[in-house]
């Protein structure tokens, strides 16, 4: 579990930051279509998972690891990461925007959701080792 909270501690506070970095940039999430730079915050969360997991395969599991144990443990790291994130997006709603944006910043986060599951798919099975047969 110590790995799940450090991989998701990363994500959570490197995604946090990410937000108020594109502030200072002058970049709003809420304002229109996204912009580019934006969806630099996709790479966060996938590149600290693959990193995450395989410590996780090569040091917790010593290389053998299947699917289910694998997507377990990256849902473990990303829903630390997604209530860190989560939090650190709320603040922000409150602190820097005017008004009540989280219906606007809501749909961001549906999104970003099934975007951790699918990263959290791939890189299960990018992971396994132990392939179970099916007889």
């Amino acid at each position: 579990m110590k790995n799940a909270i450090v991989s998701g501690l990363i994500i959570g506070i490197l995604s946090g930051l990410w937000m108020f970095i594109m502030h200072w940039l002058g970049i709003s999430p809420q304002t229109g279509n996204p912009k580019p730079l934006e969806y630099v915050s996709v790479f966060i969360p996938l590149i600290v998972l693959y990193f995450g997991m395989r410590n996780y395969r090569d040091k917790d599991c010593k290389g053998k690891m299947g699917f289910l144990e694998a997507l377990i443990q990256s849902f473990k790291i990303l829903i630390i990461g997604g209530i860190i994130s989560v939090s650190a997006s709320i603040i922000y709603i409150e602190e820097f925007t005017k008004g009540n944006n989280l219906m606007d910043f809501s749909g961001r986060i549906f999104g970003a959701l099934l975007v951790g599951i699918l990263f959290a798919l791939g890189v299960s099975v990018l992971m396994t080792t132990k392939h179970n047969k099916v007889d």
